[in-house]
């Protein structure tokens, strides 16, 4: 009885591997397929990675390149020859306006700035600053019910500027005429956390200038 049950076995065995090299050649260049795509996309990402390095210190490399002169109007214009897209068309912006800024196009800032304030692709950080910069700079050239909207917001709980909106916001109530509403601005402004001690100082002094007490904190 051995000899044939041990004879099955050997034809099983057989059978078994005679299923499994034809399953090879059926569905083997599947396995080398992902073998394949997955070489080819470690390649791409590390090729990806290299190609965006390269451009992140390319882009540098032109911001300090055009930033090297002293004469706003050459930076201005070094500036203006940088291509930049997503973020860095953000970063080259800022850059150009307060080169605009320098070079006395006060215009031509305020729309630059303008621009980066209303590019919703790009980061609200770039966005506020944008914003709140362009407001200071701005003035009474911008309408103040337009100003006090911009920094009502940027002044809202848990924003990055809401310090220095609060300072703007009480220094337009002062423009308005609202000498109440500029102490009670300028007097939260003294209970926010995480105040410079150069606003601090700044702010108390607009607290005297308005009537109110010094604050006896400013250490």
């Amino acid at each position: 009885m051995s000899n044939p049950e041990s004879f099955i076995d050997e034809v099983n065995e057989e059978l078994k591997r005679d299923r499994l090299f034809a399953m090879m050649r059926k569905y083997g260049w599947i396995a080398v397929l992902a073998v394949v795509l997955i070489v080819a996309g470690a390649s791409w990402n590390e090729w990806r990675k290299a190609s965006d390095r390269a451009a992140a210190e390319a882009f540098g490399d032109a911001l300090i390149t055009a930033m090297n002169s002293d004469d706003p109007a050459m930076q201005r214009s070094g500036l203006e020859a940088i291509n930049a897209v997503d973020d860095r068309a953000g970063i080259l912006n800022l850059l150009l306006a307060a080169t605009e800024l320098r070079a006395e196009d006060r215009p031509a800032a305020i729309a630059t700035l303008l621009a980066v304030e209303n590019n919703a692709a790009l980061p609200a950080s770039y966005r506020q600053i944008a914003a709140l910069k362009r407001v200071i700079i701005g003035g009474a050239e911008i309408p103040a019910d337009e100003r006090e909207r911009v920094l009502t917001d940027l002044a809202a709980p848990g924003q990055a500027f809401r310090p220095l909106a609060m300072e703007q916001l009480a220094l337009l109530a002062v423009e308005t005429g609202d000498r109440d509403g500029a102490l009670a601005q300028a007097q939260a402004l003294m209970q926010e956390p995480d105040v410079t001690q150069g606003l601090r100082r700044r702010v108390a002094q607009l607290i005297v200038v308005l009537g109110g007490e010094q604050p006896s904190d400013l250490g």
